[in-house]
């Protein structure tokens, strides 16, 4: 469904004209949001993008909407290349790739009922007459199971909890049936209590409608329980990815590892433990290591890893990694 192959991001810190139509001029600092990152998505399933805040996960979403242009790279839709689609083909392209965002109280319109948030969609891509959007809100509202549909559809979102407001915002997001659908962070804003009911529904739209699900987050034993495969982002490249039993059981990435011991524990008094055996910060994205860009915070850095930028192989069975270590 989904084919991305080296695909960047550089914004400007200046921006101008220039930086709107996608060009840079050679003395505009550039922040590297995205470098290079390679990835396949396939019909029903859930892929996992993981990472640290500002290691380029949600850039990357928003690139795959087109969203945002992409500075270089490919990325093909269905076998059709998307990156330099314009005009009414890009809108046509927007109407099967949609997006679910993190916070369910912002991202809807508060002078909205149910019933109008919903139809939005369909009103902005002219589908159907009243009539006929109705019956598509009612479907989508009992797909999503926000039901009796009577009892919400002329509700406010103040008027709903936040799993609720949540449920309106995926309804909103599937109603016009999209083959690929982004979900940002889709229950870290939401109770403990009612994360599992949101995340199994996720998963069966992902198969029911045959979608591609592109789920960020930063809670890895999350992205373990919903997705088919995972991919680990540090300084806008993947450093890593396979299976949820490859990366998250047997993980070969340092920085991996790192993330998995930064998991919190059950403990109340130990908290969260940081990233463990790696010491500094993430590297400035407008001055990059010429190397591997995590070998400044690696405990195991050859002195290859100052010179030479690892690329993902693959170690055997599709687990993908960029490391020049021996694990």
């Amino acid at each position: 469904m989904i084919e991305v192959a080296g695909l960047h991001k550089y914004f400007s810190l200046k921006p101008g004209l220039l930086d709107t139509l996608g060009l840079h001029r050679a003395d505009t600092p550039l922040v590297k949001a995205v470098n290079g990152i390679s990835f396949s998505m396939r019909k029903g399933e859930i892929f996992g993008l993981a990472g640290e805040s500002g290691c380029g996960k949600t850039t990357t979403g928003m690139l795959l909407l087109r969203l945002y242009p992409p500075t270089s790279g490919t990325i093909l839709f269905d076998g059709q290349e998307i990156t330099g689609l314009r005009g009414n083909a890009l809108v046509v392209y927007r109407r099967q790739a949609q997006m679910i965002f993190q916070d369910p109280y912002e991202s809807l319109n508060p002078r909205f009922t149910v019933r109008r948030t919903i139809e939005e969609p369909l009103i902005i891509h002219r589908l159907g007459n009243a009539g006929k959007r109705h019956e598509q809100i009612v479907r989508t509202m009992e797909r999503v199971r926000l039901m009796p549909v009577e009892a919400f559809l002329d509700k406010y979102p103040h008027e709903l909890s936040g799993g609720e407001r949540q449920r309106v915002s995926i309804a909103r997001a599937v109603v016009l049936n999209p083959m690929l659908l982004v979900a940002d962070e889709a229950v870290s804003m939401l109770d403990v209590s009612i994360r599992a009911s949101i995340l199994n529904l996720l998963r069966d739209l992902t198969e029911e409608l045959q979608m591609a699900t592109l789920y960020i987050s930063h809670d890895l034993s999350l992205l373990g329980s919903i997705c088919g495969r995972i991919a680990i982002m540090y300084a806008g490249e993947i450093v890593e990815a396979g299976t949820p039993r490859q990366v998250l059981l047997s993980p070969f990435h340092p920085y991996t590892r790192a993330l998995i011991s930064a998991a919190p524990v059950p403990e109340f008094h130990r908290g969260r433990r940081g990233l463990t055996g790696v010491s500094g910060d993430p590297p400035d994205l407008m001055n990059l290591p010429i190397g591997c860009f995590f070998q400044p915070r690696c405990p195991s850095a050859l002195e290859r890893c100052l010179e030479e930028r690892p690329r993902l192989h693959d170690r055997g069975d599709e687990h993908l990694v960029a490391c020049h270590g021996k694990g």
